[in-house]
């Protein structure tokens, strides 16, 4: 008979299926053995150094009365001065107002019509169908708003082509493109055709790393098409629609300045007038100075700031992971 063969009993004060401890490792230690990978970051970091960390730096002239005939060191430090000034200037609250209503706008009608949009394209069978589709809608992203506020104006100015085409029928000119009334609605037709079609895509990309098998498990069940979308579809790029959402209200005070300083003299300054045309109106070109400009800046970062946490925190609350994780 064979010998049994047993194996040695495990070491004093250590159990035998407890895991071997493995010793942190130090920071020279750490560097030896990831300068590879840190090497490869060092063109992004200079990148952020040079056009981003160097030009925030320059934000503590929201406290200073900065003047550029002036050099920067006899520049004297005045406080919350400019931060009172640009609080109490007449037409700050409008423009705030304006900005917040178009943001609004924006975050409710337009983020959900990318979602649709990304829906309908990932029901399409037909690779070719979906790919003429995807380019149609994809297209318009990268029109600038010159492009984007001249096609408007020769399909739905007062000269265009729906103009003539209601003359033709015996009917009244359009006047949507000069109408303070119908400027929030006819704002929402441009972000919708230029930029729905960006988030179309990022939806798209959720919805191409939901698991096919789920899909055919659930019609094995029996469930029909709403079915599916309600327990698969929505709850697999849940994660996506937080995140992006998160990053829209952080930038709820940053609606543009293209698209509502081409349309100022048609519309009217009291529609159209945002922060960012703010700013420019009476910083950069008007007589408030750098200084200013540099405070209405701060104040619209800060506040997105403030409002990424919050809604990150919110999101952690629910469950979600947001933009980051606490470690």
């Amino acid at each position: 008979m064979a010998a049994l063969q047993t194996s040695a009993p495990p070491a004093e004060g250590r159990s035998a299926d407890r895991p071997r401890l493995r010793r942190k490792r130090t920071a020279g230690q750490r560097l030896r053995h990831d300068w590879p990978l840190l090497l490869m970051t060092l063109p992004a970091l200079a990148q952020l150094a040079v056009f981003f960390y160097w030009p925030s730096s320059w934000n503590i002239i929201a406290f200073m009365d900065y003047k550029t005939y002036r050099p920067f060191w006899e520049n004297p430090f005045v406080g919350l001065d400019w931060f009172g000034r640009l609080f109490a200037n007449p037409y700050f609250t409008p423009a705030l107002l304006n900005t917040l209503k178009f943001s609004f706008a924006n975050l409710l009608f337009l983020f959900p019509l990318s979602i649709a949009l990304a829906l309908i394209m990932h029901s399409v069978v037909s690779t070719k169908l979906r790919s003429v589709f995807q380019s149609i809608v994809y297209l318009p992203y990268f029109f600038s708003w010159v492009l984007v506020v001249t096609v408007f104006v020769q399909v739905l100015g007062s000269d265009g082509l729906v103009s003539n085409w209601l003359l033709g029928f015996g009917g009244d000119r359009l006047d949507i493109m000069s109408d303070p009334d119908t400027f929030t609605f006819l704002a929402w037709l441009q972000w919708s055709w230029k930029d729905a079609g960006w988030g179309m895509i990022i939806f798209l990309a959720a919805l191409a790393s939901i698991n096919p098998s789920l899909y055919e498990a659930a019609a094995v069940d029996g469930a029909n098409r709403w079915r599916r979308m309600w327990h698969i579809t929505l709850p697999g790029i849940r994660p996506v629609i937080v995140l992006l959402l998160i990053l829209h209200i952080g930038g709820i005070l940053n609606v543009g300045f293209e698209q509502y300083q081409l349309q100022r003299d048609a519309i009217g300054s009291q529609t159209t007038e945002v922060l960012d045309t703010f700013v420019y109106y009476r910083s950069v070109i008007g007589t408030e100075g750098p200084s200013f400009g540099t405070a209405a800046g701060l104040f619209k970062g800060v506040i997105g700031l403030i409002l990424v946490l919050v809604a990150n925190t919110v999101a952690h609350r629910l469950g979600e992971q947001g933009i980051y994780q606490k470690s």
